[in-house]
């Protein structure tokens, strides 16, 4: 029976009130006979909790996830037979706001799916005597007032802990459309442990300040102390600024939570709302605060690792700990840019750098599949990939996306995370189904991209962030970068345009694989054309450009030499200091060390001054900053009104990691056949990663003492080759195997 069927008996119940925050479903179950089997279907607007006699029925969270509502509504189902053993019981369903209603977007924009939420559910048990019976939500159900009088993502929550039980309701029935009913896909969010204070202080101003030592995602947990009517408020900041909690990052969010002592002591979680935080603020408490009276739950999507790299340099190892702590935080049941201001949405462009990253270190599939499938019913709905997804920016106050009184279309970066996600998910798994399921927006979006094209050929039309972020960049004017917009556009555009052949003749479709060939080629035509002088130089002359014309392959083989040459040069002008932004960082240590050019890799990588990827790792961050300059020199926050410390994008560097220095790489579709080709360089004397393949454990370790290399490889069941940096090639069987070279620094 398909989740329409099941639910078709059900109504969506919601609260009397439409304004009311929460509010709880509830119906008794009475059994004359031993359950069998018992199954809970459920799906809501808003956000739910389901438990049984006060026993939640799940650990997962902020079911049913998030969505293109209008499209796919994802149907959770609980198997509850060990909670149903005796005669008498209460099922209770606790509905809050989440990404359904509570004003998404930015400050001011009231982005809101409905006005009202609800939830319906269906209990099906089957008995003893072998007869089935469905309980299913209607007006005879009990609604009752929440604990929670107020919820939603940025501003918080405020719990009463003295409103239990809560007054009873008469029910309502709201519409849903049983259309969009859909299965879910993925583990969805859970508890992922706790982390307990390092520090408790008084501010400068008097205020009580917890330090939790990591940025994190989710809230804190604590048990209140019997005193009716005391109200405990807890503040939320990434940072420290002034000595106080640095909350203008966080624009208009409050991050606040409030609440209300009960006469009895009761562990409290508001898990109706998340934070983006390393540091609190708490008001309120009876006594002095002690590190034992709290602690925080870190909450994300539930992921399983997969990678790890390590090697000689601790402020590297630190790196990786900040990528892995930042798609921590911002896998949150889609791929957010950031999970603590007024924001938090599923930016395409950053996750279009990010993917290749994000495999290296957790299996992403079911996650990514999920979001992918959303992407791919907006470009149904746009007609292109939107920036944002799901897209909720129509819903905005202030109109559709427009920047400069441009109007946003068909993006590169933003929108090639059509082909590139899925290109990345392919090459790590080797899903064919997952990959035919997304090829239809893979051809959706180069086909608007080859709509969007000038006369010349060239992809230098229309609004486009291009290399997003760029350091030197105003801190006002983040997308005035150095790289010509249209030379990003053009590389990036080429660059999907193959990747969609390369799938389409994967999947057996001649015809979309002759098209997308040969808009590929009129697209690298064009590219020399239009922005290779005679000399090599490309347009604009700067590191991004030149990272991305050498990784997709636009040049021929004597301009390509040239373009490393030139690259590694404009990475010495600037000291090995980044010179780039979202397009250009993901690739400029690859195209160096593809180029020959490992020094210089290796020196970029390594520089502690700002900005580069170790300047945070300095200024004690612990997880990847959106700007590279989050935090100033001084400890003040950066002036622009964009500034968070928890963006994974520029994190996108552990994929070379994991892949160059490490030295890792799939040489087919899901780690079918393995390529070893580590790249040791100057400043490290020693690296290694594991990556789980869906074949088994592969790993590589290299080291460099007495003038010696020894690479170490560990190989799965699957075909594999070693190539050793002096060029020796070595075809390896499955198991533990160990190379040497002499080597001279």
């Amino acid at each position: 029976m398909d989740l329409t069927q099941i639910l078709d008996s059900a109504a969506m119940i919601s609260s009397p009130d439409p304004a009311e925050s929460a509010f709880v479903v509830s119906a008794e179950i009475t059994l004359d006979q031993p359950v069998v089997e018992a199954t809970l279907t459920a799906t809501s607007h808003g956000i739910y909790e389901a438990s049984i006699d006060g026993r939640p029925v799940s650990e997962q969270l902020f079911t049913p996830g998030w969505t293109t509502y209008q499209k796919r509504l994802q149907v959770q189902q609980y198997d509850v037979t060990a909670q149903l053993t005796g005669a008498r019981h209460r099922l209770s369903i606790e509905v809050g706001n989440g990404w359904w209603r509570g004003n998404l977007g930015f400050r001011d924009a009231a982005a809101n799916y409905g006005t009202d939420i609800g939830v319906i559910a269906v209990l099906t048990l089957k008995l003893a005597d072998g007869t089935t019976t469905q309980i299913a939500t209607g007006d005879d159900w009990q609604v009752t007032t929440s604990r929670t009088t107020f919820n939603t993502w940025y501003d918080g929550q405020h719990l009463d802990l003295r409103l239990e039980p809560g007054i009873p309701r008469t029910p309502r029935t709201v519409e849903v459309d049983r259309s969009t009913f859909v299965p879910q896909v993925d583990a969805g969010v859970r508890r992922q442990g706790t982390v307990a204070p390092v520090r408790i202080w008084t501010s400068p101003s008097g205020k009580t300040l917890v330090d939790f030592g990591q940025n994190l995602v989710g809230w804190i947990r604590l048990t209140t102390p019997a005193d009716p009517g005391r109200e405990i408020v807890l503040r939320h900041a990434e940072v420290l600024e002034h000595g106080e909690l640095g909350t203008r990052p966080l624009r208009s969010a409050k991050a606040t939570d409030h609440i209300i002592c009960s006469d009895v002591p009761t562990v409290v979680e508001p898990t109706f709302t998340f934070h983006g935080f390393r540091y609190a603020e708490v008001t309120g408490w009876p006594d002095e605060l002690k590190a034992s009276d709290l602690e925080a739950v870190v909450v994300h999507s539930e992921l399983r690792r997969t990678g790890w790299f390590r090697c000689s340099d601790d402020r590297i190892n630190q790196l990786e700990h900040n990528v892995v702590w930042g798609l921590k935080g911002n896998f949150v049941d889609i791929p957010t840019d950031c999970p603590q201001r007024d924001e938090r949405l599923g930016w395409t462009g950053d996750i279009a750098a990010f993917a290749p990253a994000a495999a290296s270190l957790f299996d992403v599939s079911d996650f990514l599949h999920k979001w992918l499938l959303d992407l791919r019913e907006e470009v149904d709905i746009r007609g292109h990939v939107p920036v944002i997804v799901p897209n909720v920016w129509p819903m905005f106050s202030f109109g559709d996306v427009e920047v400069g009184g441009v109007k946003v279309g068909t993006t590169a970066v933003w929108g090639d995370a059509a082909v590139w996600v899925p290109n990345t998910l392919w090459e790590r798994y080797g899903d064919i189904d997952r990959l035919a399921a997304h090829f239809p927006a893979m051809v959706a979006h180069v086909a608007s991209v080859e709509s969007s094209l000038s006369d010349t050929g060239l992809w230098d039309t229309g609004f486009q962030y291009a290399d997003w972020l760029d350091p030197d960049a105003p801190a006002d004017a983040p997308g005035d970068a150095k790289a010509d917009k249209g030379v990003v556009a053009t590389a990036c555009a080429h660059r999907s345009a193959h990747a969609t052949a390369e799938a389409a003749r994967t999947l057996g479709e001649a015809e979309i694989a002759e098209w997308a060939d040969a808009l590929a080629a009129r697209l690298k035509t064009a590219f020399n054309q239009h922005y290779v002088g005679d000399d090599g130089l490309i347009t604009s002359d700067c590191a991004t450009v030149y990272a991305l014309a050498i990784c997709f392959d636009l040049l021929a083989d004597e301009d390509r030499v040239r373009a490393g040459a030139r690259l590694a040069q404009v990475v010495r002008d600037a000291g090995h200091r980044i010179s780039t932004g979202f397009a250009g960082t993901p690739f400029v240590t690859w195209a160096l060390t593809d180029c020959g050019h490992v020094e210089d890799a290796y020196r970029l990588l390594l520089q502690t001054e700002c900005p580069s990827w170790l300047y945070p790792v300095t200024m004690g961050a612990t997880t990847i900053w959106e700007r590279w300059d989050s935090m100033l020199p001084d400890g003040s926050i950066n002036p622009g009104s964009m500034t968070s410390f928890n963006h994974y994008a520029l994190g996108a560097v552990s994929d070379w990691m994991h892949q160059v220095v490490g030295g890792v790489r799939p040489a087919a579709p899901g780690y079918a056949a393995i390529d070893y080709r580590p790249v040791p360089g100057p400043g490290l004397t020693w690296a290694e990663t594991i990556t789980d393949t869906p074949a088994g454990r592969a790993a590589s370790r290299w080291q460099i003492a007495d003038g010696t290399l020894t690479v170490q490889v560990l190989v799965p069941e699957v075909p594999a080759q070693l190539t050793m940096p002096d060029g020796s090639v070595h075809e390896l069987t499955p198991g533990e195997h160990t190379f040497t070279q002499a080597w001279t620094s």
